[in-house]
Parts: C-alpha cells; sequence; structure tokens
C-alpha cells in the first residue's frame, strides 16, 4: 500500500490516504450557515481521499469563534446539504467534525450563553469576539445531571449533519476544546465519577462518542485525539498519565467498531501513537504536526513504514485544492499565506490556482 492507493474507513471508501485536516476558517458569518463560498472551498477539495470540515458546534453555547459554522438551526443543515452536494457531484467524501469549544470561548461569541467546562477554571489569556478580544472567562463547572444534555447535543448535530448528506462526524476531543478539557487533569479536576483517575477523566468522551455511534452508526464515526499538545492550558505533561489516561480512551472505544481515531502527534513513530493504535484496533489517521507542515516526503513514508492508515495534512490543502495530483507526480507547490487563513472573504480561501490541465 502507499498514499495514492485505496482505504476503507469503517462505512467509508477512500481512493487515497490523503486526509484534509478540519481547519478553522472562519467563513460563516453571524449566523454560522456555510454559503457559497464555503461550498466552493471544500468542493475545490474533493480530491482528497477524505475531507474532515472545519469544527461545527453542536449547540449555541459550543461555538468557539466567530464566524464558525453550526450544525444547529434548519438554514445552518441547509447550509451544509449544499456543501454535500458539491462534495458528493466532484466525487469527493465529507465528515462534519462536531466540536464543543467548552471554555475556549467567550459569551460575546456565543451569543450571550454561559460558558462551561468539567471545572470552574479559565485559561490564561484572551479570545476574539465579535467586538473585539477580551479576557476569557471563568466557566461554569458542569454538573453531573447537565452532561446528559451536552451528549444529547452531540448526539443531533452529528444526526444533522448525516440528514444534510454527509458521510459520517468526526468528534473532536482535541486542542483544548470540551471533550479534551474532561481528559486533561489540568482542566479536569472534579471529584466525581468524570474526574480524578485516567478512566474517570476518559468517561465522559466514551459516553458522548457511544451514544453519536447508536444514533448514526458506528462505521460513520471518527474521534480526533491530541494527547501531549498542551494547548489552551488542557495541559498533560506527565507521560504516564497521559498512557493511563488515553489508553483507557482506546480501551473503551475499541468494542464500538469506529471508523477511525485519528491523532495529532509530532511522533507518529513514538510508542505512545502506536500502543494507541495497537490498544483501538480500528483504522489510524495521524496528523504529524500542529506546529509543522507536513510534507510529501514524510506523508509517503508514514503509510509506506505503516505507521498509519491514512495522513491528515492542513496547510498544503489550503494552498493546493488539487494537493493530491500534485503530490503524486511530485510538482511545485503554492505557498500557504497565514495573514489569509482566517476571513470573510475569497482571498486565500478558494483562489488558490489548480493545477493547468
Amino acid at each position: 500500500m502507499n498514499l495514492f492507493s485505496p482505504l476503507s474507513l469503517g462505512d467509508l471508501e477512500l481512493p487515497n490516504r490523503l486526509v484534509m485536516a478540519p481547519l478553522t476558517r472562519v467563513r460563516s458569518g453571524i449566523e454560522g450557515v456555510p454559503g457559497p463560498l464555503v461550498v466552493e472551498h471544500y468542493k475545490q477539495r474533493a480530491s482528497l481521499g477524505l475531507i474532515v470540515t472545519e469544527g461545527t458546534y453542536p449547540s449555541h453555547a459550543g461555538q468557539g469563534f466567530p464566524g464558525q459554522p453550526g450544525l444547529v438551526t434548519p438554514e445552518q443543515i441547509a447550509g451544509w446539504t449544499n456543501v454535500a452536494a458539491a462534495v458528493h457531484s466532484a466525487g469527493g467524501r465529507l465528515v462534519a467534525q462536531v466540536m464543543h469549544a467548552g471554555r475556549v470561548t467567550h459569551e460575546g461569541t456565543n451569543g450571550g450563553r454561559e460558558v462551561v467546562a468539567p471545572s470552574a477554571i479559565a485559561i490564561n489569556g484572551e479570545t476574539r469576539t465579535y467586538e473585539g478580544k477580551v479576557t476569557y472567562p471563568v466557566p461554569h463547572a458542569l454538573t453531573s445531571d447537565e452532561l446528559p444534555g451536552v451528549i444529547a447535543d452531540f448526539v443531533q448535530a452529528s444526526r444533522n449533519a448525516i440528514a444534510a448528506g454527509l458521510d459520517g462526524v468526526e468528534i473532536h476531543s482535541a486542542n483544548g476544546y470540551l471533550l479534551h478539557e474532561f481528559l486533561s487533569p489540568a482542566s479536569n479536576q472534579r471529584d466525581d465519577s468524570y474526574g480524578g483517575s485516567p478512566q474517570n477523566r476518559a468517561r465522559f468522551v466514551v459516553e458522548v462518542v457511544t451514544a453519536v455511534a447508536e444514533a448514526i452508526g458506528a462505521g460513520r464515526v471518527g474521534i480526533r485525539i491530541s494527547p501531549e499538545h498542551n494547548i489552551q492550558d488542557a495541559l498533560e505533561t506527565d507521560a504516564a498519565d497521559v498512557l493511563a489516561t488515553y489508553g483507557a480512551l482506546a480501551d473503551a472505544l475499541a468494542p464500538l467498531g469506529l471508523a477511525y481515531l485519528s491523532i495529532l502527534h509530532r511522533e507518529p513513530a513514538g510508542e505512545l501513537v502506536q500502543q494507541l493504535r495497537t490498544r483501538f484496533g480500528g483504522p489510524l489517521l495521524v496528523n504529524s504536526g500542529f506546529g509543522e507542515v507536513t510534507g510529501r516526503d514524510e506523508a509517503m513514508a508514514i503509510i509506506a513504514d505503516d505507521l498509519a492508515d491514512a495522513v491528515v495534512v492542513g496547510r498544503a490543502v489550503i494552498a493546493n485544492p488539487d494537493l493530491v495530483a500534485r503530490w503524486l507526480k511530485d510538482l511545485p507547490l503554492n505557498a500557504p499565506d497565514p495573514l489569509t487563513f482566517y476571513g470573510a472573504g475569497a482571498e486565500g480561501y478558494t483562489d488558490y490556482p489548480a493545477l493547468a490541465h
């Protein structure tokens, strides 16, 4: 097998092993509705083996950024219906990343709703709202009675994604957002059955994923994690605790028969990632770095060395909608422009040139 060979992920059949990373691009306006610009952006990238959408919020309280799309309102679902139809018409496959921001937001972003987290611990620093930059608030610590409601939001958003015609969902349990906040001992200081031990900290994530798998079918569900990424104050600096926590998570997810486990980690060949792969027992996607750009040679080596079943790529896909064709023939690449990663318009979003045919 190689990077350009087919792959089955649960119910999904991929023509190649290049996966578009979930990339925050904030082009969906204040109403969170993906419009024609978003449709064009995803359609352009349909040759990727799989497209994972940017993080989409499952409830208004879970919105993390201005301009972020949701999977809540009829208008949002209709917008995603247009995206899915366009991607499918171009031969692609598309899953929605369902993301609750947890404490990584502010009332000025989520419409004045209460900011929630496992524990009442604020993030250091500032967040960007519709009114400008503000200090992160101290979140409300979710009570055990409130957790089923959050699970229900994930389930409904996932049902909405399927209703919109998407091929599945990826549950976002990485990068310091709500589900990752439960996993990290720095952000989860609960003393109930959802805090303390590694198994307890993994419990809520397992419950969310299990409920979504039961609702839409496990073969349509993936999960993304980022152990030891140490971003947005979801710190995981004790290697033994990291292995215990994510090992407990992998062990609990293994019987579900999910489509895939996607791991963001700087060392795909390392013991942690490879042990989690073994314990999960299903297809593994790897993203080799948040701060590092994954290049062609590394991506090809990951598959050739059987370190994963597919490779998740971000910035190269931003700048090269036809990355598969370019990497297949080892052709020159467009360079991504970080100044246009976030914004409202087409510049740096849909105007990167494809190869001339």
